[in-house]
């Protein structure tokens, strides 16, 4: 190539487009960037949302790999149907309906982990400007998503019980919105879980003002104590109208990036085009080595032994947050799931604390973030699953150090 003088160059070169506005609106994850700050093995973190790596059953899932790879080494590496494994469809298909969702696997569409199915309701579902309506505070990766979507979000009031139905059915009068996201059971990031009543007011609601819902249950199997709600998928209105999102990370391992969606058929139909659009079909191996671990595994033992190690690390932090948090916080006691929402005293802020927290190697994630509406700087959502008793009890003794000289601002 010949040379060409730079002269030439700077005369022709021109910037590059920029990047689109969808890009340019839509931030980082708080909690990612904390967890980056926080990576430090010295650190105890109750930031991020990871299960306990000790309780994968690492075991069976080699195993699982190992037996597809032998037995099907031709099916299982090579391209799939969209749609997914028709044996992981029908495994997860039988677990609703023994829980009481009557569902056949041809309800279901297997995606890249819970999130890429709300990905794929975002795309299947809204125009640029539709208003969805969220929980506040809410999941910060559903924000995200539907600000990639170039969705207007409305926040809908929560209360200790969860979404405020009354609330709801307002806003949505007033709104007009085109789908809903919720969270029922054991919410990211407080812990709450919805009632049976609020349910089926939710069902009711949507019905009557005629939205969507799309309802995500990642953590409703890692229930500690009371008794399961049916899903809002179940109740009278609902039917015809509920994506329900799946997921395998809580359950199996995160690291299988599986998840679900349950959808009725048209809607199910336009997320299955635009998978296509996004990978074709998530991955093979992955899918038959979960459906054969379904299929020869005790998956409610293992999740009895997950269950029982996680309300013991649930109980250690309750138990030793009055002694680390300032006089006058507040935090609820979730019945399962994997986090805890307190509030600090007025005038706090906890994001403003958390670089002083960050340096006697603790860390929460501020709640800030997480509201589509007017935040409360006082908030914090802690995670009690990563860490053993012994080291969230050693956290919680290095965040009651950080937070004693704290002062409020003003």
């Amino acid at each position: 190539m010949p040379d060409v003088p730079d002269v030439i160059l700077s005369e022709t070169r021109n910037p590059a487009p920029a990047l689109a506005a969808r890009a340019a609106r839509t931030g980082s994850s708080p909690v990612r960037d904390i967890l980056a700050l926080t990576a430090r093995p010295e650190v105890i973190s109750f930031a991020g949302g990871l299960p306990a790596p000790e309780l994968f059953d690492a075991a069976g899932m080699a195993d699982a790999f190992r037996h597809v790879l032998a037995k099907a080494p031709r099916r299982v590496l090579q391209y799939s149907t969209t749609e997914g494994d028709p044996a992981l469809r029908a495994a997860v298909a039988a677990r609703y309906s023994t829980r009481g969702l009557p569902t056949e696997a041809d309800d279901l569409l297997v995606t890249t982990g819970s999130q890429q199915g709300l990905s794929l309701l975002a795309t299947a579902l809204l125009e640029p400007g539709d208003v969805v309506l969220v929980e506040d505070p809410c999941y910060l990766a559903a924000l995200q998503i539907f600000s990639f979507a170039g969705a207007r979000v409305v926040p809908v009031p929560t209360d200790d019980g969860g979404l405020d139905p009354a609330a709801l059915d307002e806003i949505a009068a007033r709104e007009r919105p085109k789908l809903l996201y919720v969270i029922p059971t054991f919410q990211n990031p407080t812990g709450r879980t919805l009632s049976a009543e609020r349910r089926a007011a939710v069902a009711e609601v949507a019905a009557r003002r005629g939205l969507w819902i799309a309802e995500d249950d990642p953590y409703g199997e890692l229930r500690f104590e009371g008794e399961p709600a049916p899903w809002v998928a179940a109740f009278p209105g609902a039917e015809d109208r509920t994506a329900l999102l799946g997921s395998f990370s809580k359950v199996m391992a995160p690291g299988l990036r599986l998840g679900t969606v349950r959808a009725p058929a048209a809607l199910r139909r336009a997320c299955a085009i635009a998978k296509q659009a996004a990978d074709l079909h998530t991955s093979t191996v992955d899918q038959a080595a979960a459906a054969r671990y379904l299929a020869v595994t005790d998956l409610d033992g293992h999740l009895a032994r997950v269950r029982d190690a996680y309300r013991a690390r649930r109980d250690a932090l309750i138990d030793g947050l009055p002694a680390a948090l300032p006089e006058g916080s507040r935090w609820n006691r979730p019945a399962g799931g994997m986090f805890v929402w307190a509030t600090l005293p007025p005038g706090y802020d906890a994001a403003a604390l958390l670089p002083e927290v960050v340096r006697h190697d603790v860390a929460y994630v501020p709640g800030a973030p997480f509201f589509a509406g007017t935040p409360d700087p006082t908030a914090a959502r802690l995670s009690f699953v990563t860490h053993a008793p012994e080291e969230i009890r050693e956290g919680l003794g290095r965040l009651r150090k950080a937070l004693e000289g704290a002062r409020r601002p003003g």
